[in-house]
């Protein structure tokens, strides 16, 4: 096999420590067909995998010779090399996962400055300088701290940003002296492919990187690898702490689901509000863990919001996920169209009215409003990854808040308000890894850290704080007398 990944008998070949590999090509099992297309992809078995994990650690060696300097234009080559192929990688995203085009380019401009801060955090990663002599007896002592890299970092990522969160993790990891085993999600190996072949031309030493395509039952036997320094996860809540139960005295990283919560006080701009929910609630199509799932409003306002709300998503466009206006495209597949329309129809019969929406064409779900929901039904209380939002009204701000925190997620809540009083006491009681004031909880630029509570996660992403949990410090202490 080339070193460009030329196919061989129709199939994809997989990326082993600086190799194009095809693995049982007769085999079925050994196969995986991807989205509408059925391209066929290789998959790593037990003994690809394992070979991944031992060429990574030889390839070790080589990246932690690497200078500050040479891990910065690494990075800043792969951040190049993605803007070069901004259209074609898109389109990908596009094709594979059913993310509305214009989305899809923004992912991959993110991914463009995910590797750019990378690169730039590369070359900041410093330490400090201890005094020990704070007793006689450790007189002409003093202490520099550094940090190091962890080892072998397994990242493994999900369908609905297949490149920008592949850059959340193996940015960090290569500006921090790692190797790397990417661990892509199947629904986006065609993206996750044209992404290795980036880093593969960017300098870095390919030993230490492999990109698996692999079985949930590879992916779990990589977990308990005692080899393995650290992983790193995004997916579902359910996935995550299994994960982290398999996971031994390993290093975690878990970025999970949510069902955000966002408050609207008497103070907020109306218009702003609905206009930004809006969006964060149904671009593409909810599946995005920080999607707008629950709307608290005042109850003095509560008619007029809604009313705007629901009359704003009727205008929302949906369809061909090609069109460069559609904002609701498909779901995933047809189990996510089911389970989300079967969510629909008990939250009705629990008790909800929907506004609008909650019609499906194959696995396109329309924009979907309900009101009088139960707190116990799914599309409450559970992340539904679907088109489909919440509204509900409050007597005070502080039942607002409570009604945020009752959730078993924590991961970003959003708060309209013009009230410094109250945007204070979010701030201190909402339990959540981020608050966002007169924004919707979707917002996310790639260098705040970005993690939550609960159920939501463990530790945090965003570049500098990925960094510090994918290295160790260490402490070296000097006696000058």
């Amino acid at each position: 096999m080339s070193q460009t990944g030329t196919l061989v008998n129709e199939a994809h070949p997989l990326f082993i420590g600086g190799e194009w590999r095809i693995t049982g090509i007769q085999s079925a099992e050994a196969q995986m067909k991807v989205g509408d297309r059925g391209t066929t992809y290789s998959l790593a078995g037990p003994k690809e995998a394992d070979e991944a994990v031992r060429r990574a650690l030889e390839g070790w060696a080589d990246v932690r010779e690497l200078s500050s300097f040479d891990k910065s234009e690494i990075l800043l080559r792969i951040s190049e090399g993605i803007q070069a192929k901004r259209e074609s990688l898109a389109g990908l995203v596009t094709e594979e996962v059913g993310k509305s085009i214009q989305f899809s380019r923004v992912e991959v401009d993110r991914a463009v400055t995910t590797f750019r801060l990378a690169s730039e955090e590369a070359k900041r990663i410093g330490g400090e300088v201890l005094p020990l002599d704070l007793l006689p007896a450790s007189s002409g002592r003093f202490g520099f701290v550094r940090r190091f890299p962890v080892g072998l970092v397994l990242a493994i990522c999900p369908f609905n940003y297949p490149i920008n969160l592949a850059a959340h993790k193996i940015g960090p990891a290569i500006a921090a002296g790692n190797a790397v085993l990417f661990k892509p999600a199947p629904q986006a190996l065609g993206s996750a492919m044209e992404l290795t072949k980036i880093i593969e031309a960017s300098g870095f030493p390919m030993k230490a990187f492999s990109t698996l395509p692999c079985s949930n039952e590879v992916a779990e036997k990589l977990v308990t690898d005692d080899r393995i320094a650290m992983v790193s996860f995004t997916g579902s809540a359910a996935v995550g702490w299994r994960i982290k139960g398999l996971a031994g005295k390993k290093k975690v990283l878990l970025e999970l689901g949510g069902n955000a919560g966002a408050i609207i006080d008497e103070s907020a701009d109306l218009e702003d509000a609905v206009r930004k929910n809006v969006m964060g609630a149904f671009i593409y199509a909810g599946q995005v863990c920080i999607k707008v799932q629950r709307i608290f409003i005042h109850e003095k306002i509560f008619d007029s919001y809604a009313e705007k709300f629901v009359e704003a998503a009727k205008g929302i466009k949906c369809g061909d996920p090609k069109s460069g206006e559609t904002v609701v495209g498909p779901l995933i597949d047809d189990a996510a169209a089911d389970r989300v329309e079967r969510w629909i129809a008990d939250a009705v019969k629990g008790g909800a009215k929907i506004l609008t929406g909650g019609s499906r064409k194959g696995r396109l779900i329309e924009p979907t409003v309900l009101v009088h929901t139960a707190r116990t039904s799914d599309v409450y209380w559970h992340e539904v990854f679907g088109p489909v939002v919440t509204l509900q009204p409050f007597k005070s701000f502080d039942e607002a808040i409570d009604l945020v925190n009752d959730s078993r997620y924590g991961l970003q809540a959003g708060v309209f308000s013009n009230n410094h009083q109250n945007i204070l006491r979010a701030y201190h009681r909402i339990q959540t890894g981020a608050v966002i004031v007169n924004d919707n909880p979707t917002y996310r630029i790639d260098h705040m850290p970005y993690g939550g509570t609960k159920d939501s996660g463990f530790g945090r992403e965003g570049v500098k704080y990925a960094i510090e949990a994918m290295t160790e410090p260490k402490l070296l202490v000097l006696r000058t007398s």
